[in-house]
């Protein structure tokens, strides 16, 4: 049993400090928000996750998990301590370090004995290893300490399950001492025969980014696809199947929808562009699926839009504001993009969530949306009803009871959860995303005209890298009065 400190009691850090306390650990769980650590030890969450809530409960009754505002008596205890603080992007899109190297310096200042400062934080290559100088600058002489890199690769909505049952473990240590007091606090994955990464600092933490983005553009890929199945009548459900089957490929990530959002992806693929571009290399797909994602956003507005027509006194209802389902994450969500377009577009909106409306009522991005109680009071004389988010609750709404209260049965559904044959025949249009309809052919057609003219595809080309950079949907956001209740 190890008495391990963790920095910052986010997403990261609570998941990860109760998971090491539920492996007999004894873990400080430190946050400078004096009410926040005050509402942990009442047991009151700052946010959804399942299962965490009793985790959290049964390791604090055991006595393995206690939280403090006391950073500098928590390192003095500790043999490791974990950081797990934000790295927000700055307006570059390069990650803000700051808070790491505030919290690695009063480490250093209260070293009493070897001590591990593991950094659990995604961030840029190379700050682990720079670390390293910065401590050694504010320690006492002679003071014994390493610095190591152990990314989290946790997936939220089952983000116990993923640090329980981990695909792999990746750890950035370079003395045996540190290697073997990571590997023994692992232990307990060694008897699931977990696969684990020994390597270096910089590695470990281009690990991260990298599988991060490489996720990001399977879903921009993907989503891509789908406009080119609508413009050529195929369904992108089944070349999703298609392709996945291929085990090079495989099925995960491959579903069309309204683009990525969360805490991870946006932040990860802009930081990974930003840190590339200042060792002099680029990285053009990244830097495509963070186009590519920013168009699809833009394209779920102008789909919505165009089901509903003319917005003059229309409203619409929207069914998920959270990233995903399962999580009450409301950072860089789709919902809030798609949101602010359509009623930049001049429709007015409602909105549903089964677990954050409690956060989405206090968004800036939300004022003045109209927040339902379900999702039947959201659809009550909307002229469409879009699902953004693929709760299960709405993957068996009442159709014909929702018929009966919507102005125009028209279903935008932007994550495909119903089949538009079910759909239509209970008396709705169905809006999918890439589900085209077999036979049209004006995108065939456009390249057969093209293939006539020897110069047009050049031009074409021309025409598109001269065009501007799109832009996220929610720049031309415009102000409006508070949220209420529908």
């Amino acid at each position: 049993m190890y008495n391990l400190t963790v920095v910052g009691t986010g997403y990261v850090g609570l998941v990860s400090g109760a998971c090491l306390a539920d492996f007999g650990n004894r873990v400080t769980c430190v946050d400078s928000d004096q009410k926040k650590v005050e509402r942990l030890k009442a047991l009151e969450l700052p946010f959804f996750e399942p299962g965490l809530p009793e985790m959290v409960k049964r390791n604090v009754e055991e006595e393995r998990l206690h939280f403090t505002t006391d950073l500098p008596a928590a390192v003095t205890d500790a043999q490791v301590v974990f950081v797990t603080v934000g790295t927000p992007p700055r307006p570059d899109g390069s990650a803000d370090t700051s808070a790491i190297y505030a919290v690695a310096k009063i480490v250093a200042e209260n070293l009493d004995g070897y001590t591990l400062l593991v950094q659990k934080s995604t961030a840029p290559v190379g700050t682990a290893r720079d670390l390293q100088g910065w401590m050694r600058k504010h320690a006492a002489r002679g003071a014994e300490f390493d610095v190591a890199s152990n990314p989290e690769f946790l997936r939220e909505g089952s983000a116990i399950e993923t640090f329980m049952r981990p695909d792999r473990v990746v750890i950035g240590a370079e003395t045996k001492r540190a290697q073997d007091i990571l590997k023994k606090l692992h232990d307990p994955l060694f008897l699931i025969e977990t696969p684990m990464v020994m390597t270096t600092l910089e590695t470990a933490e281009l690990i991260k980014y990298a599988s991060n983005c490489f996720l990001a553009t399977k879903i921009s890929f993907i989503n891509e696809i789908a406009s080119v199945c609508e413009a050529l009548g195929a369904d992108v459900q089944v070349v999703a199947k298609g392709i996945g089957m291929d085990r090079r490929i495989g099925s995960k990530f491959l579903h069309a929808g309204p683009g990525y959002g969360g805490s991870c992806f946006p932040k990860d693929t802009h930081a990974l562009a930003s840190f590339a571009r200042a060792a002099g290399e680029r990285v053009g797909i990244v830097e495509a699926t963070i186009a590519a994602n920013e168009r699809q956003i833009a394209r779920m507005v102008d789909k919505v839009c165009d089901a509903v027509g003319s917005p003059r006194g229309k409203k619409v209802a929207v069914l998920g504001l959270a990233f995903k389902p399962n999580t009450d994450d409301l950072r860089a969500a789709p919902a809030l993009h798609i949101i602010a377009g359509l009623r930049g577009r001049g429709l007015e909106v409602v909105a549903f969530d089964p677990i954050a409306m409690t956060k989405a009522e206090g968004l800036p991005e939300l004022e003045g949306v109209l927040m339902a109680a379900d999702a039947y009071e959201a659809a009550r004389g909307a002229h469409a009803l879009v699902i953004v988010t693929e709760w299960n609750e709405f993957r068996n709404l009442d159709l014909a009871k929702l018929k009966r209260v919507v102005k125009s049965p028209v279903l935008c559904d932007l994550r495909n959860i119903y089949g538009a044959e079910e759909v239509e025949a209970a008396g709705w249009t169905h809006v999918g995303v890439g589900k085209g309809r077999p036979g049209r052919r004006s995108g065939a057609d456009a390249a057969k005209a093209g293939a006539g003219d020897a110069s047009a595809a050049p031009r074409s080309a021309a025409a598109s890298r001269a065009r501007p950079a799109p832009q996220p949907a929610n720049r031309a956001r415009t102000r409006a009065p508070r949220s209420k209740r529908a």
